[in-house]
């Protein structure tokens, strides 16, 4: 959907609603496990289904969960939360109501930093609160059927509210890679947005530029990647702008983002708290979290990203584009940081990650978790590198090899040809046979031409299929050039 150029007027106004899936063994208010890809219903307790006469227990887990994230965003923890009957009614909600938290949520007002362009900028969290899962529906397993899986009711999440401090589809996207990573690092949750682990709803509205007050706004639901959060949004900006300057008017409803079409389509008429009819949960007590229990929850917390990429600077010499990406999961780092107990030369593990190692994670659609080239490898492999045994493209060829091949870095190198050549006499060799079978770009050369000194290092290269040692083939060339 394209806009045209009054747009520039307008001023995106967005608010994301994250839905984390915390890592706990069993669900919220029940013993059932939370395992995920287990055949269908067969983790749905008589607690997640809401059979007469059953009670709730609430998983102190959760809890712990949702205060290392408050503690995480320097939130303001509430001694006193009260869970609360949301009422509705959808095929994969078994009870017809959901218990979540309403006015006195766990994790109250904090902040994130992101950065956009070398800009920073804060983002304010309105709340974070514990509720329990619905099931799934499922439209595609039967002809003119739909079935419901309720594996998933009851298992914890953590809902996290931003407030409508972002402007752009690109800070939505970079506020939603900060939770994730301070997620994964806080061991909370695996934050696996293709199983469903972390979904995002979009809150989107658009006001003229200079404007303070705020426009009608969409909800888009249950988002679950972050190349689809960016295109959902950018998509509801355009039509929102479109619909302004055609004098029409932007109706608050909840959309569903289709990614096979790229477009949001209505799905209700946005719906207030009151609609929910909420009130108390009845089966559980105000629930009391101590000072104590807070602070030692605090003094636990692990090395968060940013504190994790300030290090990394400091410590490896990196650049911040280098320990951003490095830090860009949890994997990623420890990926790293082992490499680098056994490899001194930091920049050069920092290079390949973020460079080639990532190309093909992303070539192949892979995590770090899911790479078929072991950390064990890759120290093989820059070790070799870091030494002169082999060239860059030799690592390249091999890393290629590595992921496709159930191999060794050494099998490699032997099968392949691919040890670098760094005698000295043998190379001075190869180099006065080159120059005597160039005889006119010799001449070139001595008459000034200082360019066709690339041509002979190619040459060079060429002949030993790059496998000669470029830094002894650029000192023994230009003696050889000269004579």
């Amino acid at each position: 959907m394209s806009t045209n150029s009054k747009s520039f007027n307008w001023e995106p106004v967005i608010g994301l609603e994250i839905h984390v899936q915390l890592s706990t063994k069993s669900k919220i208010f029940s013993n059932a496990p939370t395992e995920f890809g287990i055949e269908q219903n067969l983790q749905a307790s008589i607690i997640d289904l809401g059979l007469p006469g059953v009670l709730p227990v609430l998983n102190k887990k959760a809890i712990e969960m949702a205060v290392r994230f408050g503690c995480s965003i320097n939130a303001n923890i509430s001694n006193h939360a009260i869970f609360a009957r949301k009422n509705y009614f959808y095929p994969d909600l078994p009870k017809g109501y959901q218990i979540s938290q309403l006015d006195d949520p766990i994790v109250g007002e904090g902040s994130v930093e992101i950065e956009i362009e070398n800009e920073k900028k804060l983002i304010g969290i309105t709340r974070a609160h514990l509720e329990e899962d619905a099931g799934k529906s499922i439209h595609d397993k039967y002809d003119n059927s739909s079935a419901i899986d309720l594996n998933r009711a009851g298992t914890p999440l953590l809902e996290i509210v931003s407030e409508p401090d972002l402007r752009s589809a690109k800070e939505a996207v970079c506020y939603l890679k900060k939770i994730h990573s301070i997620v994964t690092f806080l061991d909370i949750s695996d934050g696996d947005m293709s199983q469903g682990s972390m979904r995002c709803d979009a809150n989107v509205s658009i006001r003229k530029k200079g404007e303070t007050k705020l426009g009608n706004r969409t909800e888009i639901k249950n988002i679950n990647s972050f190349k689809f959060v960016e295109k959902a949004i950018n998509f509801e900006i355009s039509r929102q702008i479109n619909l302004l300057e055609s004098d029409n008017f932007i109706e608050q409803e909840t959309r569903l983002y289709d990614s096979q079409k790229d477009e949001t389509r209505s799905m209700r008429s946005k719906e207030h708290a009151n609609d929910y009819r909420y009130f108390p949960e009845p089966d559980l007590i105000p629930l009391e979290i101590s000072n104590d229990f807070i602070q030692d929850i605090k003094n636990s917390l692990p090395e968060l990203p940013d504190q994790k990429i300030e290090r990394f600077c400091s410590e490896y010499k990196l650049n911040s584009y280098e320990a951003e990406i490095l830090n860009s999961s949890k994997e990623m780092s420890n990926f790293y940081e082992k490499i680098a107990q056994s490899i001194k030369n930091t920049k050069l593990i920092a290079k390949w990650m973020v460079g080639d190692f990532s190309a093909i994670l992303n070539k192949y659609g892979s995590s770090v978790e899911e790479s078929k080239i072991s950390c064990d490898d890759l120290t093989d492999l820059l070790q070799k590198l870091d030494e002169d045994k082999i060239s860059d493209p030799a690592a390249k060829k091999i890393i290629e090899i590595l992921w496709n091949e159930n191999i060794t870095v050494e099998e490699i190198i032997e099968r392949e040809n691919l040890k670098q050549i760094s005698n000295e006499d043998d190379i001075g060799e190869l180099i006065e046979k080159v120059i005597k079978e160039n005889p006119k770009q010799l001449e070139q050369y001595r008459n000034g031409k200082e360019k066709l000194f690339g041509f002979f290092v190619g040459q060079v290269m060429k002949t030993t299929q790059g496998s000669a040692d470029p830094k002894v083939v650029n000192k023994i060339l230009k003696d050889k050039l000269k004579q």
